[in-house]
């Protein structure tokens, strides 16, 4: 599991919804420590034992303290979960040691990218190539400036360590796409400063074949079980 910003009944319930039980999770990676990825963490892994790994600079964020114990990680090198390879990348974002994950088993590479600013070379490096993709289109920018947000907000948010908007996440969906994925996962979409018209305008003339597809996540609801073919 990548991240865990659910309350422990909500992660169950919605692991249920899956098929799945907690149980199943044999890890439980962590991106950063910003609440909406991290808050619900520690009561996951306390109540079913699930191993945690994060960088050092996660680690030493305060929402970590109640953690039982923590597996630090170099976001440079490469690790594995049984048969499943994962590589992590740091990520341009406000936070103290931010990184994502490619993940590759049976000749198939799953990436997943949210929580970003901007795209480096680097990520566009690890994340080429992939079978399937899950990345964040959080906001439309002309949305933002004229949404609610104070000022101070909208330019963190707009900001190189803030957010991905529609237009950033279809460039690089157009830099790393090839004919062979499968499917993209458009991830932390807001509800104030985007649309799901917006999203699926913008990432969808990137996918070009009929049988690629786009699926939108939602903040409420469990998308459905995605495979890798």
């Amino acid at each position: 599991m990548v991240d865990c910003g659910l309350s422990l009944k909500a992660a169950e319930e919605r692991l249920g919804l899956l098929g799945r039980t907690p149980l199943d999770v044999t890890a439980l990676l962590v991106t950063h420590e910003h609440s909406d990825h991290m808050q619900g963490v520690a009561r996951f892994a306390r109540r079913y034992s699930t191993p945690v790994w994060m960088t050092p600079g996660t680690a030493s964020a305060a929402a970590a303290g109640t953690l039982p114990r923590i597996h630090t990680l170099n976001c440079h090198r490469p690790f594995e979960f049984g048969e499943i390879a994962v590589q992590p990348f740091p990520v341009p974002h406000d936070a103290r040691e931010p990184c994502h994950f490619a993940f590759a088993g049976a000749g198939r590479r799953l990436g997943v990218l949210t929580d970003t600013g901007h795209i480096t070379s680097h990520i566009e490096e690890r994340l080429i190539g992939c079978d399937a993709l899950a990345i964040e289109a959080n906001h439309d920018l002309e949305t933002l400036r004229r949404g609610p947000y104070p000022a101070a907000v909208k330019d963190r948010v707009a900001s190189s360590i803030g957010h991905l908007n529609n237009a950033q996440s279809a460039e690089f969906l157009e830099t790393v796409g090839h004919p062979e994925l499968q499917w993209v996962v458009a991830l932390h979409i807001s509800e104030q400063n985007n649309s799901r018209g917006d999203v699926r305008d913008a990432l969808g003339a990137k996918l070009t074949r009929d049988d690629q597809s786009l699926y939108l996540a939602e903040q409420n609801t469990p998308s459905e079980w995605l495979e890798i073919v």
